[in-house]
């Protein structure tokens, strides 16, 4: 259970050429007022659509300024003054932050047959003009030592062309090193593919974290570069359970089981409530403990 609104101080801050500074937010860290050590960073994992009562209010069809809600579970709150537009896509939901250039969080509910199908990967990548300008283009990843790394990946999408063309929108990338982009997280959404095939569906929520607060920008536009990584991965079928995962913005070559968190220790380092629409008795269950090995 999110037991305590957490302000992190990230995300509001004004670029300059080729690094960019962040004001802090009043507040402080919960727990440690210092950036995640290397034994914190952890890795991410994830059933069929339970509906649950909600208070967030639906929203209008409005892009810009686009609220949702959360009757689908997978939706999170975040707790902090972040800059956000929720925009909900056939294969996914993101929360895009038009200040970093790069999405807050991006949700969605991967099932059986969404983790099989027949369209191969579009590779079509590209600016999303329902987000305002300046955004992320192509431009600013050219000539950059990074990936344009997927939050919702296009391997989860193989089950409708508009659906796998989504995943290709630069809202939903973070600049990503290529060795992590590759490996650990390629695994970790391999990982996801075989459990939502296993349960029958898994719910899913990845994004940015950003704990300096002075950033590497990259391109025109500058998009901000993370300095790591999360995934939350909630499974209701049979016993429900969730697992999250925390990697920091590098290659990555340990163990995936060292890169495991509690979605409670998830939410600490991120400001962000997850799964907010499960009762509380679940909700308080299964974010409190995570292992690797019961998946």
């Amino acid at each position: 259970m999110f037991s305590c609104f957490v302000f992190l101080g990230f995300m509001i801050y004004s670029c300059q050429c080729s690094s960019s500074e962040f004001q802090e937010f009043e507040g402080e860290y919960y727990g440690k007022a210092d950036s995640p050590k290397e034994d914190e960073i952890a890795y991410s994992s994830l059933n069929q659509k339970h509906s649950f009562v909600s208070d967030v209010e639906e929203t209008s069809e409005d892009l810009t300024n686009k609220t949702i809600t959360v009757n689908s579970v997978e939706i999170p709150i975040i707790s902090r003054d972040v800059a956000e537009q929720l925009i909900k896509r056939k294969a996914y939901t993101v929360s895009y932050n038009k200040d970093t250039k790069c999405p807050n969080w991006v949700a969605w509910y991967l099932t059986t047959s969404h983790a099989d199908g027949e369209w191969a990967r579009s590779n079509d990548y590209r600016e999303d003009y329902d987000v305002p300008a300046p955004r992320a283009t192509n431009d600013d990843y050219r000539g950059s030592s990074w990936s344009r790394g997927h939050m919702c990946p296009a391997g989860d999408n193989k089950w409708d062309a508009d659906a796998m063309s989504e995943t290709f929108l630069l809202s939903n990338m973070c600049p990503q090193d290529r060795g992590l982009n590759s490996g650990l997280w390629n695994r970790v959404e391999t990982d996801c593919r075989k459990w939502a095939k296993k349960y029958g569906g898994v719910y899913i929520v990845c994004g940015p974290l950003y704990y300096d607060k002075v950033h590497e920008v990259i391109g025109y536009n500058k998009v901000v570069v993370p300095e790591a990584f999360f995934k939350v991965v909630l499974c209701l079928e049979g016993k429900p359970k969730a697992i999250g995962f925390v990697v920091k913005n590098n290659e990555g070559t340990k163990k995936k089981d060292q890169y495991v968190n509690s979605v409670d220790e998830v939410e600490r380092l991120t400001g962000i409530d997850f799964f907010p629409a499960l009762p509380d008795e679940i909700e308080n269950e299964v974010e409190a403990k995570a292992n690797l090995y019961e998946w």
